[in-house]
């Protein structure tokens, strides 16, 4: 939707943070690129931008949030066509299980772009592409810090591993003091999950982006069904709700309850029925 002549713009800073909060993962490269994902659709340009192994596409450069995304994690190949008249340089990045054909304004541009993807997928600079001085300190950059993320990953994976080794008992424990309506999706998938099943529920708990707190998500069924996303920061042994006036309570069902209490029951804990 357009924005009248002279609205408030986001501020970029915000722009950014609010996009670094929702995918959880650093920003390595970023541009317009004309894309398609299949040869019978048509090219169309999207706001692009490289974090981590996956590439997130947004309809405008101002956007917060994403309209696409695309893991690129198990690339096979990246492969030039020619470029054409009017210098724009195009490219296919071969996947598992699909190809994605790319388009960039001119060569240099195009050879960047490949040159970033090759380098964070395949964990090595391309030395096969003429790269500036430049350009090869950025890549190399970006290099350290995906190798970094990734070492990163591996550790929190092991630990998560070691406590899923701990007693049945107290793992049964912690699944029980989760409330009835926590699961763990994604902030979409929590809202796709309300839109489809109103009959459960309007009230979900979910994980945060940052997987350290925790998120909820309503639909309020009002003139027209409105979807609202409230962030809950875990303390050592509180939750706090961050609302306009913080509210610190000392549970998630606390939490859930004052969320159905404050809204006279309009709001009521979704829970699959099975």
């Amino acid at each position: 939707m357009e924005q009248p002549a002279g609205a408030p713009q986001p501020a970029p800073r915000l722009i950014s943070q609010e996009r670094r909060r929702l995918t959880g993962l650093p920003l390595y490269f970023q541009g317009y690129l004309s894309v398609r994902r299949s040869p019978c659709q048509e090219f169309r340009v999207y706001w692009t931008e490289l974090r981590g192994t996956m590439l997130f596409f947004y309809n405008d450069k101002k956007a917060p949030t994403y309209s696409q995304k695309l893991d690129i994690s198990a690339l096979t190949s990246a492969t030039n066509i020619y470029p054409n008249e009017n210098g724009s340089a195009q490219f296919i990045l071969m996947l598992s299980n699909e190809e994605l054909e790319v388009k960039a304004d001119n060569c240099e541009y195009g050879k960047e772009w490949k040159s970033f993807i090759l380098t964070v997928t395949k964990l090595s600079v391309p030395l096969e592409e003429s790269l500036s001085p430049g350009q090869l300190t950025r890549m190399h950059d970006v290099l350290d810090k995906e190798k970094q993320r990734r070492t990163t990953l591996d550790d929190c994976s092991s630990t998560s591993q070691n406590k899923e080794s701990l007693s049945s008992k107290d793992c049964s424990s912690t699944v029980t003091a989760m409330p009835a309506c926590f699961y763990a999706v994604s902030r979409k998938e929590a809202t796709e999950m309300l839109e489809k099943n109103p009959w459960c529920g309007n009230l979900i708990l979910r994980p945060g982006s940052d997987s350290k707190n925790y998120a909820i998500t309503v639909r309020h069924a009002l003139d027209s069904p409105c979807v609202k996303h409230y962030r809950v920061t875990s303390r050592e042994k509180s939750y706090i709700i961050e609302l306009e006036r913080q509210v610190t309570l000392t549970s998630l069902e606390d939490v859930i309850n004052y969320f159905v209490t404050q809204t006279q029951g309009n709001l009521k804990p979704f829970v699959m029925q099975t």
